[in-house]
């Protein structure tokens, strides 16, 4: 790796092996963005049952957490423009600056009138929806973000039920409800720092990162409509098949406790993190070995194909669980594999071939916030039917009802864009001459 760096340790990047960068720019985003969570999910450990003061007919917990995913959501939307635009110098301080913000949101759940609670989980939800992308910003566009961006994925895959672990701990040792998720937040402070800072000291992508994979750079809002109208119906198809991830990923994410505890794992703390394990391995060594794949046209196709074998998997084993032939924690880790599989290349990987494919200078970033507006709007429509639709079944019925329709219908989406883009035109590459024989997308 060379090109330009700021202080020592980017200059030592500039000049380390790809095996020592990867493990570097991995680790220290893996560990942002791991430390994010605590911010976001301890609160989900909590049951939180008949909160005195609560004026409301919905359930206490179903309103923080629709609160806190429209919070999400709009920041999603926000981030469409602020995360596509922000210079690279700024990425590292708007990550402490929101987090700081959302901490101090959860701070406020503590001390404000239940009534007002939810209030506290918008503002902390609406501080947190463009990490992501600011974190993803600093691995984009490289040789090796695949691996990097593998590292980052499994950190929300894997911190999800840690944090969880972690809030449901300090439930079990006294702490507090309402004090409980600013507690653990805090408690993942230091890690928060180091981690951005080692972010912060990574060099931008050089020559040869350039010429496979294209330049990145900041997006005009006339570059984004255009490369919008250049992939519209690709594009409309993906996004619908991550609204369904999104929306089951989101379910099984806030309501685990009331999952794991019809499952018969009640009081388990650390069902919420060893249930994960499995599944951040799977998801890590899939996508990672995609880094093998230079062709980038080639590398989207590898890619919904991975997607399409994580929906497959979430449907087989929600299936073999409903018939008795896998258990209660076999079927969490391998419908969680599946779920994950197909959520998680939404996430940077697909992505980031789609641009470098392309040939678009922009960032990988703006397709992702795109995708993840859209998904967690559709998360928060769930969360409204599940709420006042009357419906009648259990946390594990309504899951498995999910699964299979994100299953058949997300398979047929994955089918339909794989057919859309084998028909678009393949023009000449424009990579380095050692991957001369690369196709990239067609504009």
């Amino acid at each position: 790796m060379s090109g330009a760096a700021q202080g020592p340790v980017g200059r030592w990047l500039s000049r380390a092996p790809a095996w020592a960068f990867a493990a570097y720019g991995g680790l220290a985003a893996f560990a942002a963005y791991f430390s994010m969570y605590a911010y976001r999910k301890p609160f989900a450990a909590a049951d939180w049952g008949d909160v005195a003061g609560w004026p409301f007919a919905i359930d206490f917990k179903i309103a923080l957490v629709i609160a806190q995913v429209a919070g999400y959501a709009l920041s999603k939307v926000i981030g469409v423009k602020v995360v596509s635009e922000t210079p690279p110098a700024r990425r590292a301080v708007m990550i402490l600056a929101l987090v700081g913000g959302a901490e101090l949101a959860l701070v406020l759940l503590g001390v404000l009138p239940p009534a007002l609670a939810p209030l506290a989980l918008f503002a902390n939800g609406l501080g947190l929806g463009m990490i992501w992308g600011l974190v993803f910003g600093f691995l984009e566009g490289r040789r090796l973000s695949e691996a990097l961006g593998a590292m980052l994925c499994a950190s929300f895959i894997l911190a999800s039920g840690v944090v969880k672990s972690a809030g449901k701990t300090l439930l079990l040792l006294g702490v507090d409800e309402r004090w409980m998720p600013a507690l653990t937040g805090l408690l993942f402070a230091p890690l928060l720092f180091v981690a951005v800072a080692g972010l912060a000291q990574m060099p931008p992508p050089d020559a040869a990162d350039e010429a496979e994979r294209v330049r990145r750079a900041p997006m005009s809002a006339r570059d984004r409509a255009a490369l919008l109208a250049a992939h519209g119906p690709v594009l409309t198809v993906l996004v619908a098949v991550y609204v369904l991830l999104t929306a089951v990923r989101d379910f099984r994410d806030n309501f685990s406790a009331e999952i794991w505890a019809e499952l018969g794992f009640k009081d388990a703390a650390a069902m919420f993190s060893v249930s994960e394990l499995p599944i951040a391995v799977v998801v890590l060594v899939g996508m990672a070995a995609l880094i093998r794949v230079r062709d980038n046209r080639r590398a989207v196709g590898f890619n919904l194909a991975f997607i399409g074998g994580g929906l497959a998997l979430l449907g087989a084993s929600t299936l073999l669980h409903q018939t008795g032939l896998l258990g209660p924690v076999g079927w969490m880790a391998a419908s969680g594999a599946g779920l994950y599989m197909a959520y998680t290349p939404f996430n940077g990987m697909l992505f980031d071939r789609m641009i470098a494919a392309t040939g678009t200078v922009g960032t990988a970033g703006f397709l992702i916030y795109v995708a993840d507006a859209s998904g967690y709007v559709g998360s928060v429509a769930l969360l409204l039917v599940k709420a006042f639709a009357r419906l009648q079944l259990d946390w594990i019925g309504f899951l498995t009802a999910l699964a299979y329709v994100a299953s058949l219908a997300g398979l047929a989406g994955i089918a339909i864009a794989g057919s859309l883009l084998n028909a678009k035109p393949k023009p000449r590459t424009r990579l380095t001459p050692a991957e001369a024989d690369g196709d990239p997308l067609g504009a």
